[in-house]
């Protein structure tokens, strides 16, 4: 790392973060995490969290459970609360449509993290 302050620990605030080889380490927490290359002005690393409906954190590949129905343009009965998407990918969608998947019977579509839980 070059001669700049290092980051506060990205989960305690803690300002006393050292480095070990290519990792940083919090010596009050206990925390490791590494610099990634994207960093953001701050110099913390960015990292996105994309979070459901009862705050679960979600990754790719998961499998989601609709909390509430929802309209969809051209299609008369829309998805029902309680249908399974299987293998979800988050993206970087438009207007907050941050899940990329493909419903049975519908098709690919994105959905807000807002209206699907985990599991």
């Amino acid at each position: 790392m070059t001669d700049t302050a290092l980051p506060p620990c990205p989960e305690c605030s803690g300002a006393y973060a050292y480095e070990m080889g290519t990792l940083l380490v919090c010596p009050e927490c206990g925390h490791e995490w590494s610099l990634a290359v994207g960093e953001t002005d701050g110099g913390a690393p960015r990292e996105r969290v994309v979070k459901d409906a009862v705050g679960n954190v979600l990754a790719d590949g998961d499998t989601v459970t609709v909390v509430k129905g929802l309209k969809v343009k051209g299609h008369p009965t829309g998805i029902k609360a309680g249908t399974k998407v299987r293998n979800i990918r988050l993206v970087d969608g438009v207007d907050g449509h941050d899940i990329d998947c493909r419903i049975e019977g519908f098709g690919s579509m994105q959905l807000k993290s807002g209206v699907v839980r985990k599991g």
